[in-house]
């Protein structure tokens, strides 16, 4: 059988304190490298209790077949690299750099003594719909290449694992293909020694979803996925039961309608039973579809409600958690309007009614039409919120009108903006801003040096592919350093 999570979370919470977590934003590993594991999941470490993080590695120019990559933290926070836990082999059969090493997962197998790595095997044109196995008695790797199977004859996509934290069984999930006739999502349970799966726990109907995780309360399971929209995001839908085999619930939005998601998809979902309170994470994907190695994670609490069966994403800008306790909050920050914006060039305040103070800056176009904040700062680098709305799923030039949240739907996947810090013209930070819908506005952030007293930030446009405009802009919310213990010095923290 399968040790529980609840041992070896418990077994971690003597090991790190409260860390802020920043979603969205560009994440670092301890020796300042880009945090680079796509479309993965953790695993704990059985000896240690420390954290393992296992995701697709991505680079200009190699976005599939990359490998494997792995990181370990003891708070969630601060990542450590441990370079390639799978590494592609030349001419292999199922792991070469031509094929398809996505999404993958870690479970720990007391039968085998081993960590299995399983994950959804394919070749460049998604022909083969396999799970790929590969074992170590090491859980930061190598990894060994073991099987690219079937599971039980049917095809696999999209792989999510699962673990039942009362029984210790481990289960996969899995899409069986885009064709009409196979449009399902198992839910599968594997055998005791995690070398393959036995039995169909339960076949979602032809709800056409990917993405899957469950996530376990005390009273319930809710598995969390997504539509099949490709890298274009889509409103992630939540389905909730009392037992494994059902009968689950009709399908539901777990975040604000028309966010979609916050321009996330689904992949892992995580419990940090604390000393204090049980905290579930939403573990997401920002996918950025002109650059995919540039893609960004996205871990948000969920709330759950047992009395409703409800359950809901929330967004913060940055929050602080400690996986000792279990305990999160939101950190505060001040908030300065468009409103109130010093505007240039042709960027003009526009009437919104869903804007702060009823109006939105628009006509960010390149260098000569800006809007200039003036903020206080503490002589530090500090976390910057940018509030925006990014309108392109209208369409634009001569492309077709964009339809969101459907197949084959056109529309720009972002805007870029330049962002100037008391106007150091040499330091130039670059804004990536997602499609939002019509009068959503979501947030993006950055870590700006800021110097002690007023500052001023300046956002102009960049080019993004087709133009020289930035999104437009809301508001703009400026953080204290984390704890002071940052100031005056740059840390690779998140």
């Amino acid at each position: 059988m399968f040790r529980t999570l609840a041992s070896t979370v418990l077994a971690l919470a003597a090991c790190a304190g409260a860390k802020w977590i920043v979603p969205g934003a560009r994440w670092y590993d301890t020796d300042g490298n880009l945090f680079n594991a796509h479309a993965g999941g953790l695993c704990v470490d059985q000896e240690t209790g420390k954290f393992y993080w296992f995701g697709e590695y991505k680079v200009q120019g190699q976005v599939e077949g990359g490998g494997i990559s792995v990181y370990s933290s003891d708070d969630l926070a601060t990542w450590t690299s441990h370079g390639l836990a799978l590494t592609p082999i030349e001419n292999h059969t199922y792991v070469s750099n031509h094929n398809r090493i996505q999404r993958p997962k870690v479970i720990y197998s007391e039968e085998t003594g081993e960590y299995h790595m399983w994950w959804h095997a394919d070749d460049d044109s998604y022909s083969w719909l396999l799970q790929g196995l590969a074992t170590s008695p090491n859980i930061a790797g190598p990894y060994t290449f073991v099987s690219a199977t079937s599971p039980l004859g049917n095809w696999s996509q999209d792989f999510g694992a699962f673990t039942d934290y009362k029984s210790g069984r481990s289960y996969a999930l899995y899409s069986n293909g885009d064709r009409v006739e196979g449009r399902d999502v198992y839910l599968s349970r594997f055998n005791e020694n995690l070398t393959a799966v036995e039995e169909v726990t339960y076949r979602f109907p032809k709800y056409d979803f990917e993405a899957p995780t469950i996530i376990q309360t005390e009273k319930s399971y809710f598995a969390l996925m997504s539509h099949k929209t490709g890298y274009r995001p889509n409103n992630v839908v939540a389905l909730r039961a009392d037992n494994l085999e059902g009968p689950w619930s009709q399908p539901f939005f777990v975040s604000p309608a028309y966010t979609r998601t916050f321009s996330t998809q689904s992949g892992f979902s995580w419990r940090i039973a604390g000393s204090k309170k049980t905290t579930y994470l939403y573990m997401a994907d920002q996918w950025d579809l002109n650059s995919l190695w540039e893609s960004r994670n996205v871990w948000l609490p969920i709330e759950i409600d047992e009395r409703d069966g409800s359950l809901e994403v929330v967004w913060h800008d940055i929050y602080d958690l400690n996986v000792k306790t279990g305990e999160w909050k939101p950190i505060k920050g001040k908030t300065y309007i468009s409103k109130h914006a010093e505007l240039s060039g042709q960027a003009y305040l526009q009437e919104a009614s869903f804007a702060s103070g009823n109006r939105i800056a628009t006509g960010i176009y390149g260098n000569d039409s800006k809007v200039t904040f003036t903020v206080d700062g503490q002589g530090t680098d500090q976390w910057v919120s940018f509030y925006h709305q990014n309108i392109d799923d209208m369409g634009f030039g001569d492309q077709p009108q964009g339809q969101p949240d459907r197949i084959n739907g056109t529309w720009q996947l972002r805007r870029i903006s330049s962002v100037i810090v008391n106007g150091d013209e040499e330091n130039v930070h670059t804004l990536y801003q997602k499609d939002t819908h019509k009068g959503i506005i979501l947030s993006t952030p950055l870590l700006l040096p800021l110097k002690e007293g007023k500052n001023t930030i300046t956002v102009g446009g960049l080019y993004n592919g087709f133009d020289y405009k930035g999104a437009d802009l809301d508001r703009i919310v400026v953080y204290p350093p984390e704890g002071g213990r940052n100031k005056g010095k740059r840390f690779w923290w998140w």
